[in-house]
């Protein structure tokens, strides 16, 4: 996966653009949040940058160097500072609650290890901290089916369903699912 990204990530255009996610840019609008940020899989870095900007205290990673490189860049252009690491959650030294929230923007794992991930990323969150989560749903298939264009994972295990987020992150109050 990191020379797929890697790939996706080295041309001087922006493959998502610089502005950040809707959704992640309107909840943390809504939440009016403050304090520490985490970014998993945080690609070429506009979601970080934003956050960044609102006052956040952004630490993001992702397995693609190339992203990183954008990101930082894209920081050092709107002038804000993000910490941003290259690696996997099991390679770097992130302590428990340590986060006030966790955003993950598309980010789609292995079925093999998606479970036991997101229970990882979830201990790194404060009580009563916030877990941000946009993805593609196991609906999305269909929609792919209909139109190949239709971004997303072609891999079922890849994708989420309500009742899987709700399992995965039980010890969470639900405010918008």
């Amino acid at each position: 996966m990191e020379d797929f990204w890697n790939n996706r990530y080295k041309e001087k255009e922006f493959a998502y653009g610089t502005s950040p996610n809707v959704f992640f840019k309107n909840t943390i609008n809504k939440l009016n949040l403050d304090g520490t940020l985490l970014l998993p899989a945080e690609g070429e870095g506009r979601n970080a940058v934003y956050a960044a900007k609102k006052g956040l205290n952004v630490l993001a990673f992702d397995i693609s160097e190339e992203g990183r490189n954008k990101a930082v860049e894209l920081a050092r252009s709107e002038d804000v500072k993000i910490e941003y690491k290259v690696g996997e959650l099991n390679q770097l030294d992130l302590k428990k609650n340590s986060f006030d929230a966790l955003a993950l923007i598309y980010a789609h794992f292995a079925a093999n290890e998606k479970e036991q991930l997101h229970k990882d990323l979830a201990e790194l969150i404060k009580p009563n901290g916030y877990l941000i989560l946009e993805g593609f749903s196991v609906n999305n298939l269909e929609l792919r089916e209909k139109n190949p264009k239709v971004g997303g994972p072609a891999n079922r295990d890849m994708l989420y369903s309500k009742q899987e987020i709700k399992d995965t992150f039980n010890n969470f109050e639900i405010i918008e699912l």
